[in-house]
């Protein structure tokens, strides 16, 4: 990355960050609905990811997919109307947090079921290959999945045909309230489990942007030259616990405070510091991101709730629900 593109990358993050932490007190407020799950800590890896792929790559998420959204051009008065179930979310009320959907930009869904989404990454990369598009499929997934047998059948059949997939493990180092340290027999459960499929696996910080872009370029140029697919294992962590309900106490105090000094937001300026950028022209960023969330809260607070008519829409390609056979 050049300054001008790890600016805009780091005024990414903090919209994200701000637009997570409006979530947050919204459904405080009660004006959320459901559960959510924030990734707050996390921001690097979607957005790093992003600037490393093409516009028509296909993007999978796990229901922690708020960023993998946004990154991939959901705004923030999408996504906060979406979770406040008003007609102008960004998929008219009916996905919520866990469903995040942006079909137009290829970001083919956020999933509730831990691993399902892996397979489907895969069929998404062997319909580029099918149709010589050079588009590649990229599934993000937390450390838990890679103990799903989803997980490994997808990487199977990825390596079997060679397809143009990543796979890209956000390891936070907690399935939900479990180490996954302490039920995984390797350490790093994605990457050490690569070479068993005959395919690379590669270890990065998660936290660090750049590191990040550089990764998924490398792996996304080897994919689409017929190289077949990469496990790129993200290291990073969540700032909140596993849902909104999950206050983290099971996390010891120490490792906490250890992890929230390693925050992406902080490398990326940083580094933005280091390169000779003004602090104020940083911090100008962090404005900016506050004022389009701050206006975008308002806005979904005052959009109207979804039409029932619409309740039956959209089942099918061709926007409606009749049944057909």
């Amino acid at each position: 990355m050049d300054t001008a593109e790890l600016l805009a990358s780091y005024e990414q993050m903090a919209l994200i960050r701000r637009t997570e932490k409006a979530a947050h007190d919204l459904f405080l407020q009660g004006l959320v609905k459901g559960t959510t799950h924030l990734a707050a800590g996390h921001e690097a890896i979607a957005v790093g990811a992003s600037a490393a792929l093409r516009d028509d790559d296909y993007v999978f998420a796990t229901y922690r997919g708020h960023h993998h959204a946004m990154a991939r051009g959901a705004t923030p008065e999408e996504c906060l109307a979406e979770l406040m179930s008003r007609a102008t979310g960004l998929c008219k009320a009916k996905g919520g947090s866990m469903h995040l959907t942006k079909a137009d930009a290829n970001m083919l869904g956020s999933y509730a079921i831990v691993g399902a989404h892996l397979p489907m990454a895969v069929g998404a990369a062997w319909s580029a290959r099918l149709r010589g598009t050079g588009q590649l499929a990229v599934a993000f997934f937390g450390d838990g999945a890679t103990n799903i047998g989803s997980f490994h059948e997808a990487l199977n059949l990825a390596a079997v045909w060679k397809l143009p997939v990543l796979f890209v493990c956000e390891n936070n180092l907690y399935m939900e309230y479990t180490p996954i340290a302490d039920v995984t027999a390797v350490p790093r459960p994605a990457a050490d489990r690569a070479p068993a499929y005959g395919i690379p696996g590669e270890v990065v910080d998660g936290n660090d942007v750049v590191s990040v872009q550089e990764a998924v370029a490398r792996l996304a140029r080897r994919a689409r030259a017929g190289d077949g697919p990469a496990v790129l294992e993200a290291e990073t962590y969540r700032h909140f616990g596993h849902s909104r309900a999950d206050p983290a106490t099971y996390r010891p105090a120490e490792e906490v405070e250890r992890w929230l000094k390693h925050d992406p937001l902080d490398i990326a300026r940083g580094r933005l510091i280091e390169a000779g950028v003004p602090e104020d022209t940083v911090t100008a960023a962090d404005e900016r991101a506050q004022t389009v969330v701050r206006q975008a809260i308002e806005a979904a607070k005052s959009a109207p709730p979804p039409d029932p008519r619409e309740a039956f829409t959209d089942v099918w390609a061709d926007g409606g629900a009749a049944w057909r056979t």
